[in-house]
């Protein structure tokens, strides 16, 4: 540990010296079964081959140029993500903050364009985009907004999987240009709506008859981490902006802004930029993990593993007092109890199990996507025991 790192971490007391597929070792040589993946990064697990040769490839020619050049890794990969997405163009940044940031600034752009003075986004309870200004503004969390104020206006806030709270919203303000939501809200609980397809299904209805846009942030959920490319093609719908990160680059640092018809030729020369975003190297990781999982079939893996880790523990918590829910779209899975449960993470490393809670009570897994059904109910035997503990300690 070095005391010269700002103390932004309530970083546990491990360091990882390398991985191998859903396993990870530390300093010590003991191994831990990872079911956090990075928080969702690590969608091909640890040391992938075709990833680590992809990048070996890469480093060996070229990392960096600037986009004052094209790139042709770049255009290949905005080739591939809009393919499988059917969407038109991308920006390229970092990470999942700066893609909505990109989204949000699109969305301004696009009402001022269209003649709105102050043009206001419509955003969720208990959503997070992210801890840039605008992004931490937006984001549904006061733990996340306090002590940065004055926050960035623009943003109105309805409660999450509530499309008659939107509809109020649309009758009283001539200034909304878009909505913008998570398709599962992960940071705030592995939220599901009721009706998932419905809920888009209908937002993409009110944004068409109010010409306003439909931005979903799919940092979390997309890269096949709820058993489609997206998690939107599970609904009849398309957005007109959507984010990606996280599982993108399998852990090297991308980001993306996609848009579509109309959204797609807001930005024009100037109007935004990035240094980094959309390097070879990076681009060489997101194309590497987009073709691996393309052919080792990871989407329907993800549906299937996660539909199994959910079964397994709702079975073993049937009679847990304690326990409120079980819920998973894919990968994401969600373990809901009856209160607040942080200690657990802690109790989980001393058992050699990465796990996250989030929303103070969910213990969030978000496993990486080679995970096998032997891995899954490893997962599910080891962490059964340890919250069966917890809830009777």
């Amino acid at each position: 540990m070095s005391d010269h790192l700002m103390n932004t971490y309530m970083r546990q007391p491990v360091t990882f010296i390398k991985g191998d597929g859903v396993w990870l070792w530390d300093a010590n040589g003991d191994k831990y079964l990872d079911a956090l993946a990075g928080v969702a990064v690590n969608g091909l697990g640890h040391a992938h081959p075709k990833l680590v040769k992809a990048l070996s490839d890469q480093v060996a020619k070229l990392i960096h140029v600037s986009n004052y050049y094209h790139i042709a890794e770049q255009a290949t990969l905005a080739d591939k993500l809009c393919e499988i997405s059917g969407m038109d163009k991308v920006f390229f940044c970092n990470s999942g903050c700066e893609a909505n940031e990109a989204s949000i600034k699109l969305a301004r752009l696009y009402g001022h364009n269209k003649g709105i003075d102050n043009p206001e986004i419509i955003v969720m309870d208990q959503s997070f985009h992210g801890r840039t200004m605008a992004t931490l503004s937006a984001t549904g969390n006061r733990k996340v907004q306090a002590g940065f104020e004055p926050l960035v206006s623009g943003f109105i806030r309805v409660p999450y999987d509530d499309i008659e709270a939107v509809k109020q919203v649309a009758k009283h303000n001539a200034n909304v240009v878009a909505i913008l939501v998570e398709p599962v809200q992960g940071e705030g609980g592995i939220n599901i709506p009721k009706q998932a397809s419905a809920y888009l299904e209908a937002m993409r209805q009110i944004c068409d008859a109010h010409g306003w846009l439909l931005m979903l942030d799919e940092v979390q959920t997309g890269i096949a981490r709820t058993g489609t490319w997206f998690s939107f093609q599970h609904s009849h719908i398309k957005p007109d902006v959507m984010s990606l990160a996280k599982g993108l680059g399998s852990g090297v640092p991308i980001g993306a802004c996609v848009a579509r018809g109309k959204a797609a030729e807001v930005f024009t020369y100037g109007k935004h930029g990035s240094t980094f975003g959309g390097n070879p190297l990076a681009c060489a990781a997101g194309l590497a993990t987009l073709n691996a999982i393309e052919e080792e079939g990871l989407c329907q893996n993800a549906e299937k593993i996660g539909n199994l880790i959910r079964s397994e523990f709702a079975a073993e918590f049937k009679n847990t007092p304690g326990v409120t829910a079980v819920r998973n779209a894919g990968l994401m899975i969600g373990i809901e109890l009856d209160r607040p449960c942080g200690d657990l993470v802690k109790i989980a490393l001393a058992a050699k199990l990465l796990i996250n809670v989030t929303a103070d009570n969910v213990v969030r897994l978000l496993p990486p996507l080679v995970m096998n059904e032997n891995e899954a109910k490893e997962l599910v035997q080891r962490l059964a025991v340890i919250i069966k503990t917890f809830l009777n300690s």
